[in-house]
């Protein structure tokens, strides 16, 4: 990558030789529709099939899928989630296919801007802070193509695109094999963890492994409980740590008097709507009442009792009611059982996930330091 960089100055790029287009300009929308019911054909895309700042798309589904008019995509276009442009969701298909009308089927003009180029475009941040602008509408804001196709963008002279595309997409590699050797790695930690139960070992309900707390809120009226120095836990905190260092609120001291108080090393799981996402309190913390935790018994270390919970997720899972927004109760989380193994084998458990943690926090930062990168890159060219 280093030798392609070298008649690129990213940091001073020249633009004097730019020029300007409409948004129409350098893309077409297609808007072929296709009716789910009748179509041959096997794939379809929904926005929640698109991956957050990915050009990527990884996962699909079926036409029986879905019902109403639908839009068709060919090899080469993007799918770009007109609604909720925030989530900036733009990803490259790479069949013939059907997608979301909520999204814009995006074909790159070859004429003004380098197909290979035009995805990275799109996940700019002078793109998406441009479709964020323009987006109408309270609780699902959404584009209107009328205001999209009149945005106006700079762009580089055509052979210098397609320097920049070869750069973009040396990077990507880059980051995809990095994703490839951590999921590796993971599906290994399984393995190897899974590999240690049988049929023999004892199950145990999580009510007798340790005490289960069901959080709640504090009144949110009341001043005094609010904006303390006490870690105050939401599914939504759980989303991207194991050990909950940092939340998005805080209560006080008298917040945490009306609450329940949740002891570091405990093991919260959410059970309501986005039920088995857990985490690891690293500090005396509460939590909101879709959070059921357990406090593990002494002879139950957290990382033993997290991993198996992780490792058996699907019966959590499969415990909740079956709803529109999944619940699992307090009283049918804690008959729940898991397997527990001996105590020098719940040792030698918990030493192999330690290793192979080490190793998944350093392919993380790895990754994670590379699509900072990409991220810098892209803005830097736009």
């Amino acid at each position: 990558m280093d030798t392609m960089t070298q008649n690129i100055d990213l940091k001073n790029l020249d633009k004097s030789t730019w020029k300007t287009y409409r948004f129409d300009q350098l893309a077409q929308k297609v808007s072929e529709t296709v009716d789910p019911k009748t179509t041959d054909l096997d794939i379809y895309v929904g926005l929640e099939h698109l991956d957050a700042e990915s050009i990527h798309l990884k996962r699909r589904g079926v036409p029986s899928d879905v019902s109403g008019g639908k839009l068709k995509c060919y090899p080469g276009d993007i799918i770009f989630g007109k609604r909720r442009a925030y989530q900036r969701k733009a990803a490259i298909v790479d069949f013939e296919g059907i997608c979301s009308a909520h999204a814009f089927v995006l074909r790159a003009n070859p004429d003004v801007i380098d197909p290979d180029l035009f995805p990275f475009f799109l996940h700019s941040d002078l793109f998406m802070h441009c479709a964020v602008d323009i987006s109408v509408g309270g609780l699902s804001p959404t584009i209107n193509w009328g205001q999209l196709k009149e945005q106006e963008f700079l762009l580089p002279p055509k052979d210098q695109q397609a320097q920049l595309a070869k750069l973009l997409w040396a990077m990507d590699d880059v980051i995809e094999k990095e994703k490839e050797a951590l999921c590796k790695l993971k599906v290994g930690k399984t393995v190897s963890l899974k590999n240690l139960f049988n049929e023999n070992t004892a199950e145990i309900q999580l009510k007798k492994i340790g005490e289960i707390i069901t959080g709640s809120t504090p009144s949110t009226k009341n001043s005094d409980y609010w904006d303390g120095s006490v870690q105050f836990v939401t599914p939504a905190d759980l989303e991207n740590q194991i050990n909950i260092k940092k939340t998005k609120r805080y209560i006080t001291e008298e917040g945490l008097e009306v609450t329940r108080i949740i002891p570091p090393n405990s093991i919260m799981v959410v059970c309501i709507a986005s039920v088995g996402k857990m985490g690891i309190s690293a500090e005396r913390c509460a939590t909101n009442q879709q959070i059921n935790t357990i406090v593990p018994n002494q002879d139950i270390d957290p990382k033993y009792l997290y991993n198996t919970l992780s490792l058996f997720v699907h019966r959590i899972v499969s415990r909740a009611a079956k709803s529109v927004v999944p619940i699992l109760n307090k009283g049918d989380f804690s008959l729940i059982k898991m397997p527990i193994l001996e105590e020098a084998d719940r040792k030698i458990f918990v030493k192999i996930a330690d290793n192979f943690d080490l190793s998944i926090f350093d392919f993380e930062r790895n990754l994670s330091d590379s699509q900072s990168l990409q991220k810098s890159l892209i803005n830097q060219v736009f």
